[in-house]
């Protein structure tokens, strides 16, 4: 990062905080203006993990029994950032046992005696946008057998919160933070007594970012499905909030939230779970499904691609693959070596995965997590299909961004009787080594077999002479590659048929077997699973094939298909432990 945008970040900072202390000498709120409703879902195993003093955030655990949360040892300044958004809130009122409000109101007026005044780093329009719809929409569970004393300092501070945020939500990152800050201020608008004024405004900036941000397809820039999520969730929030107070949203508002819908269909699995793409996770159970029942908006998943992604479905099976260009500039600080990589769920179940984003278990895990060995596509050895180059400063953070991405992506489907399928390639290893990826995947209508083809490919003269030129480099030894199929960790996998083959059991009783053309080494290999709100990575496997590319075209056939015996339905009643 260039002393120039270091500067930029120090300025942003301070002058936060000038707003935020300016903004406490106004007058405050008295008031709610009607009773509000809460719309915050949170998890009853996190909130549990809080009561017992564990306190997992951004990718670090601090265990403390005896102190507040604004008393810890932080381990980082993210930590102590995502603490200042209140979104534990939710898990304390999913909680909601008399010990949970007692804690949530006593951390609230904390809060407000020692950060009330502009200090702490909880003064970020993202953050403060955050804060105030939690605080909103749990202030039953939070003043319920409070004093009159303790309601006038939390009206007090939204009220200071709301103004601070109309002055500075400008500043703040494009996407889902300045999402997150607009409807925030739209929120308190609405709800706080005299905060009024505030709400057109918003209105108004909020349109802006749909139209700019949300793209004709309903896909934003960082091609995160789950962000996608986040920003649906938002915009829906605000415009129930706005319908509810009599007012409409903007037509762009509305609009995009008519976009967006479709495009989530298009990047749900069969078992509801997300996509997990990009830094983005399955989201919280139900919690997309309930988004797009919410909204109203009916419309299917559209054909052909939705934000760069892939759906091919039949039977109770789904794939969603990566079949365009990695996101780029600031809009890559979480993006993914992910392209060709694909997502296999049959029913309930999912059973070939990505590792998924280890931003929660710190910096070495968000690192690995983002290369291409830990997604379930091709890798040469040692290079992945992106590189991380540059850095930008996104949220005030300095962030790893993608380089060296690939730039030509094509793709194609494929219609057959009985199939349906994919073939597309990228040239994400065409610099480095003349290489271009081509991948094929066939899934039957029934959902009962995937057929895949990865093929290395010299296609032009000058890539020939290039591939030439590495393989004199490596005496001729040829180029390494190996595939990987990343299993979840509830899937039971072992060799099968003298180690030609891969044993696959669900949890549903389903077995499903994974063949291949034996011109690669077939083996079955350790992986993580990581996913967001579990203590530490979860232990896996993947199926790996192995091999050299020697010649100007190495093709490999692999095929995963349900064994004779399993039926096409089955009764998967069998419910997951909340244990993390």
């Amino acid at each position: 990062m260039s002393q120039n945008e270091d500067i930029s970040a120090r300025w942003t900072r301070w002058m936060n905080r000038l707003y935020a202390w300016r903004s406490a000498f106004t007058r405050p709120a008295t008031g709610f203006v009607s009773q509000p409703e809460p719309r915050t879902i949170g998890s009853l195993a996190r909130g549990r993990q809080l009561m017992a003093g564990n306190y997992l955030f951004a990718g670090s655990l601090v265990e403390d029994t005896e102190n507040s949360i604004w008393q810890l040892q932080m381990p980082d300044r993210i930590f102590e950032e995502e603490l200042h958004g209140f979104t534990w809130l939710d898990d304390l009122a999913a909680v909601g046992d008399p010990d949970a409000r007692k804690k949530a109101q006593a951390w609230l007026i904390e809060w407000i005696e020692l950060y009330g005044r502009g200090r702490g780093p909880g003064w970020i329009p993202d953050l403060t946008g955050r804060r105030l719809i939690r605080w909103i929409n749990h202030a039953i569970f939070l003043l319920n057998g409070q004093s009159g004393d303790v309601s006038a300092d939390y009206f007090a501070s939204m009220a200071q919160q709301t103004i601070f945020l109309s002055k500075r939500w400008k500043t703040t990152s494009s996407g889902l933070p300045r999402f997150e800050a607009l409807t925030g201020l739209i929120y308190a608008g609405l709800a706080l007594t005299g905060m009024g004024s505030y709400v057109e405004p918003a209105m108004k900036a909020l349109a802006r970012e749909c139209r700019d941000q949300i793209d004709e397809d309903g896909g934003i820039p960082t091609r995160n499905p789950e962000d996608l999520l986040e920003v649906f969730t938002l915009l829906n929030w605000a415009a129930s909030a706005l319908s509810e107070s009599g007012k409409m949203a903007a037509r762009d508002h509305l609009l995009a939230i008519e976009r967006i819908a479709p495009t989530l269909r298009a990047l749900r699995h069969c078992d509801g779970g997300l996509a997990r793409f990009h830094g983005g996770g399955r989201g919280a159970e139900g919690r997309l499904d309930h988004a797009l029942a919410t909204s109203g908006i009916k419309s299917a998943a559209p054909e052909g691609l939705s934000m760069g992604f892939a759906r091919l479905h039949g039977g109770r099976s789904s794939l969603i693959i990566d079949v365009a260009s990695p996101p780029r500039g600031n809009a890559s600080f979480n993006g993914h070596a992910s392209t060709l990589a694909f997502e296999l769920t049959s029913g309930r179940r999912p059973l070939i995965v990505n590792c998924g984003s280890g931003d929660s278990f710190g910096l070495e895990w968000r690192k690995a997590g983002r290369a291409t060995p830990s997604h379930s596509t091709l890798s040469l050895d040692g290079l992945s299909s992106s590189r991380l180059g540059d850095q930008g400063l996104v949220g005030g953070h300095v962030r790893d961004l993608l380089s060296d991405t690939p730039v030509d992506v094509r793709v194609q489907y494929l219609l057959e009787d009985g199939s349906q399928g994919i073939v597309s390639g990228h040239d994400g290893y065409l610099a480095s080594h003349g290489l271009t990826h081509i991948r094929q995947v066939d899934l039957t209508t029934n959902g009962r077999g995937l057929s895949g083809e990865d093929t290395l490919a010299a296609i032009e003269g000058v890539d020939e002479k290039l591939f030439d030129k590495v393989l004199d480099k490596g005496d001729l030894q040829g180029i390494g590659f190996k595939i990987r199929f990343h299993l979840h960790p509830d899937v039971d996998a072992e060799l099968d048929m003298g180690g030609t083959a891969v044993s696959m059991a669900l949890k549903s009783g389903e077995v499903w077997v994974f063949r291949h053309d034996q011109k690669a080494k077939l083996t079955l290999e350790p992986s993580v699973y990581l996913e967001k709100g579990r203590l530490k990575p979860r232990v896996t496997k993947q199926v790996v094939l192995s091999g050299v590319a020697l010649g100007y075209a190495t093709r490999i056939c692999w095929s995963l298909s349900k064994a004779k015996f399993t039926p096409d339905t089955v009764r998967d009643l069998k419910r997951e432990s909340t244990n993390t």
